[in-house]
């Protein structure tokens, strides 16, 4: 499988792309105006404990407070540098008001962006990623990440890391892209790790409340600390500033991948290679085509995402089982791309077409988990219910694409409809009728769409005249350009 990474660099806007097999799987953006918080880490004052919900609400200067919940705290709040605070996490967290009290400090990071009316989610268990380990001030642990698999290395890894940590207090996981890295590569992250940690400490103790002790890497060296492999080909950056900066940290802490790094100087915009701009531009459709001639229609809303499959135009060759099972195979592969693609995450239900073979439901479930394999995030999949729904959970730390790009429609306010101009006509006759009861007038004006009036005008003259003759007053209706379909005023003259 080939990959690249495609660094695009403007004065006010970072956006990163990864392009598997020639197709963009996954999109990261960066705005200078708001950079996303997650991995700072702040000194902060407890605002209010609610013992109801379990949880605190912190103000760490962000415009909204942000939420701490009793798991996500560590007994010692503001330790002295000794690392050796106990965990008060898990699901048998103690009472929140035993952990902290309004008006405490307390350190914290933010692990998932405000979204919505939500404000930031916050940890008081900070960590701290380099190339190949995360540190974990305050947890005495050394752990190996899931996703290597191979218990000969997995073992190998914590041998020589402990060896290499000795009784040091502070804990340590290591990453998948540890995988067959030497001790000396995982010696350098320990020394990298320890000179952040105690500068994070310096400034833990000289900052006040709402001030920022800690602050993740901007986007593009972010992204090749999590993202380069010896498995990505090449790495195209447009601006030669940015690229200066990325081969300095890449031959830093990958020197053996500074040959894969290259400015790329061509007159045809960076995204527009291999049609990742269109791929953006289709991730915020709400319908994605699938080759066979059927689609998925994807719906975000605040408690979940959900994802329902269609066969549409397509009839199969052989008998609609079949045809339902390939349209769900090829579902299935579709959606893992598109939560990817599109940054999707919390509760997903993905409703397949109906399958009454064990076998083919079997596959289809076994197809989405294979797909969501390559997935950064944490996927968990559960099995297929009786009415063929998949319930599925993907990790979410930042907004997603559509979050991030685009904003409710001023037309109706993001319920994805609009009145009827038939219902906003009945709408204005009750107005009308209304206004002429409690206020004097010897005439109205009604200003609304060009759409309505035109209604109002042709399909409701009659109408109109009866209302007339009711009230005893003459109307006027003059159509505004620049109203929507739904707005409308009543104007007593």
């Amino acid at each position: 499988m080939s990959e690249e990474i495609l660094i695009n660099v403007t004065p006010r806007e970072t956006r990163v792309a990864v392009i598997e097999n020639g197709m963009l799987q996954e999109v990261y953006l960066e705005r200078s105006s708001r950079r996303g918080e997650v991995g700072h880490v702040y000194k902060g004052r407890v605002q209010r404990v609610m013992p109801g919900m379990q949880a605190a609400f912190v103000d760490i200067g962000l415009d909204r407070a942000a939420f701490l919940h009793a798991s996500d705290i560590v007994h010692t709040v503001l330790p002295a540098g000794n690392g050796d605070a106990p965990p008060a996490g898990g699901n048998g967290a103690p009472p929140i008001s035993s952990l902290v009290h309004e008006g405490q400090e307390i350190v914290v990071q933010v692990i998932r962006d405000p979204i919505g009316s939500k404000g930031a989610r916050l940890s008081a268990y900070l960590s701290i990623p380099s190339r190949y380990l995360v540190l974990l001030p305050y947890a005495r642990t050394l752990g190996v990440s899931a996703r290597i698999e191979d218990e000969d290395e997995r073992q190998r890894l914590k041998d020589t890391l402990a060896g290499l940590i000795g009784e040091d207090p502070l804990g340590y996981i290591v990453r998948t892209n540890a995988e067959g890295q030497s001790a000396v590569a995982l010696a350098f992250d320990v020394t990298y790790l320890g000179k952040v940690w105690k500068a994070v400490q310096e400034n833990i103790a000289a900052a006040g409340v709402g001030e920022r002790v800690y602050e993740e890497l901007s986007l593009p060296l972010r992204a090749l600390r999590d993202l380069l492999h010896e498995g990505i080909e090449k790495v195209r950056v447009d601006s030669r500033e940015t690229f200066e900066k990325v081969r300095r940290f890449v031959h830093k802490f990958m020197p053996e991948l500074d040959e894969r790094v290259e400015h790329y100087d061509g007159e045809r915009p960076i995204f527009d290679l291999y049609g990742a701009e269109d791929e953006i531009q289709r991730a915020l459709r709400r319908e994605v085509p699938l080759k066979s001639g059927g689609h998925l229609v994807i719906d975000q809303t605040e408690a979940m995402t959900t994802i329902d499959v269609n066969t549409g135009a397509y009839l199969g060759s052989r008998n609609l089982e079949e045809t339902v099972f390939r349209t769900n195979l090829e579902a299935s592969q579709a959606a893992a791309r598109q939560l990817r693609l599109r940054n999707l995450g919390g509760i997903i239900i993905i409703d397949f077409i109906d399958m009454a073979d064990e076998e083919h439901r079997r596959l289809v479930l076994r197809t989405l988990e294979k797909s969501l394999a390559r997935d950064h995030a944490k996927t968990t999949v559960y099995p297929m219910s009786a009415l063929g729904l998949v319930e599925m959970t993907r990790k979410r730390t930042t907004k997603s694409l559509e979050y991030q790009l685009c904003e409710p429609c001023p037309a109706c306010e993001g319920r994805g409809t609009v009145k009827t101009a038939e219902t906003v006509t009945y709408e204005i006759f009750r107005e009308i009728t209304r206004a002429v009861r409690q206020f004097e007038a010897e005439k109205l004006l009604v200003l609304a769409s060009p759409l309505v009036v035109d209604r109002i005008l042709e399909e409701e003259s009659t109408g109109v005249a009866e209302l007339e003759e009711f009230i005893g007053k003459s109307i006027r209706f003059q159509a505004e350009e620049h109203y929507t379909q739904e707005q409308f005023d009543v104007v007593l003259l």
